[in-house]
């Protein structure tokens, strides 16, 4: 497929030409008059040209606004990009068509899916982007506004199918514990998809992300359980260090010797104190652990 650079177009300071139309509009003026008066009718062979010439002078001024430009096609054959916001004026006969340079957001719909892990999921990103090359723009593409919205949800599907929803594994990145990767690994792709279009990728954010419907009342439990096994193994180690910290204590400053059945007692009467749920009841022992 055959590739159309950008290149600047050829203008003219919109006032100069502003001018010379007024020069012309004088000339038809005092040459009608002067036919009227002299009854020279031959004069109409100065006249008509210069009356169709000026009226095509009219055709050629065009108005460049802020982050917009405007694309020269002469006869079919691109003609160059006007860029630079002002009043200006082009060959008469180019076809001046107007696009925009602005920031622009494409909210895709909710696209339900497949993760990595098989589990259906409801997936929707946000994109921002701009055209910064007006040629590949309007003539690689058919239109650049519908092939960002089609690629742009390809990529989204693509990503999801790549990632797991959620995982446990800390190495292995997913859809909801690593957003930021996401969001940089789902611009990357659009930047490569979009670029034949001349677009750029400012940035992409996942809108919405959810187990569909039919598996999320699952989904739900199976993350509370995994979230109680997570607590209790991260309260098990805690009370562990507790349980040592408290042996190694009474043992350095000579408060009590312990012997392994006592350490044993210890140890079982701390856990359950610290791991229980519930409050612990303290019991008062007036006898001994022998019997």
């Amino acid at each position: 497929m055959q590739t159309i650079a950008e290149k600047p177009g050829r203008k003219i300071n919109g006032f100069i030409s502003l001018g010379i139309l007024i020069l012309l509009l004088f000339a038809n003026a005092y040459l009608i008059y002067w036919m009227v008066v002299n009854e020279a009718p031959e004069g109409l062979w100065v006249e008509i040209p210069l009356l169709v010439y000026t009226i095509l002078h009219m055709i050629g001024f065009f108005i460049v606004q802020p982050n917009e430009a405007r694309v020269l096609v002469l006869f079919g054959r691109y003609a160059g990009s006007v860029r630079d916001p002002g009043f200006w004026w082009a060959n008469p006969f180019m076809v001046k068509q107007h696009i925009s340079l602005r920031i622009r957001n494409f909210n895709s719909d909710k696209i339900k899916v497949n993760d990595n892990h098989g589990n259906p999921i409801e997936i929707a990103a946000v994109v921002v982007w701009r055209v910064i090359d007006t040629a590949h723009a309007l003539f690689d593409v058919e239109d650049f506004e519908q092939f960002v919205a089609i690629q742009s949800e390809t990529a989204i599907r693509g990503l999801a199918s790549e990632y797991p929803y959620d995982s446990q594994e800390e190495e292995r990145s997913s859809l909801r514990g690593n957003p930021q990767e996401i969001a940089e690994h789902l611009q990357k792709e659009l930047q490569t998809r979009l670029q034949v279009a001349g677009v750029e990728v400012t940035e992409s954010r996942i809108s919405h992300l959810a187990y569909a419907p039919e598996i999320a009342q699952a989904m739900l439990r199976r993350q509370q359980a995994q979230a109680i096994i997570a607590a209790r193994r991260k309260i098990v180690e805690g009370a562990v260090g507790m349980v040592d910290d408290a042996l190694r204590l009474l043992s350095e400053h000579n408060i009590v010797e312990l012997d392994e059945e006592k350490k044993a007692t210890m140890v079982n009467n701390l856990m359950v104190a610290l791991v229980s749920e519930s409050e612990a009841q303290p019991v008062i022992n007036t006898g001994t652990l022998y019997q």
